[in-house]
């Protein structure tokens, strides 16, 4: 059989384009991790203008298991709980037909296919087959890879089974190289799709793109100059807290700023640069305290092989002067280098007093002797 050929048409009366031309803005929090994380996210968000569909994870996908995998059928129930408490419209991301079937059962007003779930056309098909018959809004999350004919069957294959109201969201695609993204954008491929199906209203996952809260803005900006007609953001209500993609999602006052500084197309391009430039200088930070740890651990692992020969306590006022000849060095180079000569002194009287007990073994050889 020759390759399908049919035209893919966005429904006239569509749910993912704003009549007044304004973006389409969707947020919540990566997550449902509790009711109470819910209610008080959606009741902050609901009074950002703009935001009127409200988007939680039920079911989270991984890659590995034993990972935080989503609460499902609870976090459905908070969904419901949030529009009746707001008023908003909810969505969430479904991965198969029981998914989908799931959501309708609990009135999610909105249905997001996962990017893992596009590039299974099996997977399309019976999510189609669960939704024929509804009207349901559905939106169609990229392949996690580019290719653009993937992307087009799944609409396809939704269009066969009825649904007409049918969306796209670019949130970024793998990618040898991803820097300085979490998901590499590959905007030329969202213009194609565009260019292919004009009609179709596309939207922009700002939040798995960048990755990062430094990248939100400039991420947010570029997508709107290609066009898009919406744009999906996480928000937290404690975003250091969550169980999922902190680094990524914003306090509901933090994305009311991001919002209006997008609406008012404000040049924030340095502000963004000197953010990425911090987050760049605090993850070297991290990886220096982890090399620090990782040398305490290799030097306690030393010391303890010392202590089974028996040398701990012989060789420990020798220490105790080759430190002290270390320390003056070092606090010699403090002019030069910078160095915290408190922090290098308190650091090295710490390891000075240190010594590893004498294990039960050793005392008994000693004894012995």
């Amino acid at each position: 059989m020759r390759a399908s050929r049919q035209t893919t048409n966005a429904a006239p009366q569509t749910s993912f384009r704003n009549a007044d031309g304004k973006l389409l803005l969707i947020a919540g929090p990566c997550s449902a991790e509790s009711e109470e994380q819910m209610l008080k996210t959606a009741q902050q968000l609901k009074n950002i203008s703009g935001i009127n569909v409200y988007k939680a994870g039920v079911w989270k996908s991984r890659t590995r298991p034993n990972s935080f995998a989503g609460m499902g059928t609870l976090g459905l129930q908070w969904l419901a709980m949030v529009k009746q408490e707001t008023g908003l419209r909810t969505a969430c991301e479904i991965a198969n037909a029981q998914h989908a079937e799931e959501a309708l059962r609990h009135s999610v007003d909105i249905l997001c296919i996962s990017g893992r779930a596009t590039v299974n056309p099996f997977a399309v098909e019976e999510i189609a087959a669960a939704l024929k018959g509804t009207n349901t809004p559905v939106l169609v999350n990229n392949p996690v890879y580019p290719d653009l004919q993937l992307w087009i069957g799944a609409l396809e294959r939704l269009q066969q089974a009825g649904l007409t109201d049918l969306g796209v969201i670019n949130r970024g695609f793998s990618a040898t190289e991803q820097y300085p993204y979490r998901n590499h954008p590959r905007w030329e491929h969202m213009l194609q799709l565009k260019a292919l199906l004009p009609e179709l209203p596309v939207l922009c996952d700002a939040g798995h793109i960048a990755g990062k809260r430094s990248l939100l803005y400039p991420v947010s900006q570029r997508a709107v100059e290609m066009g898009t007609d919406g744009l999906l953001f996480e928000a937290h209500v404690n975003p250091a807290a969550a169980l999922s993609s902190p680094q990524q999602q914003l306090m509901p006052q933090e994305l009311e700023l991001l919002v209006h500084a997008i609406a008012s197309n404000v040049k924030l391009q340095e502000s963004t640069q000197l953010v990425d430039e911090l987050d760049q200088l605090r993850q070297q930070v991290d990886n220096l305290d982890a090399e620090l740890l990782e040398l305490l651990l290799r030097r306690t692992a030393v010391a303890k092989k010392l202590n089974k020969q028996g040398l701990s306590y012989d060789l420990a006022p020798l220490q105790v002067n080759r430190w002290q000849q270390q320390l003056h060095g070092w606090l010699q180079q403090e002019k030069a280098s910078g160095l915290d000569g408190q922090l290098v002194s308190t650091f090295v009287e710490a390891l000075s007093q240190h010594r590893q007990p004498a294990s039960d073994d050793s005392l008994g050889q000693s004894a012995v002797a």
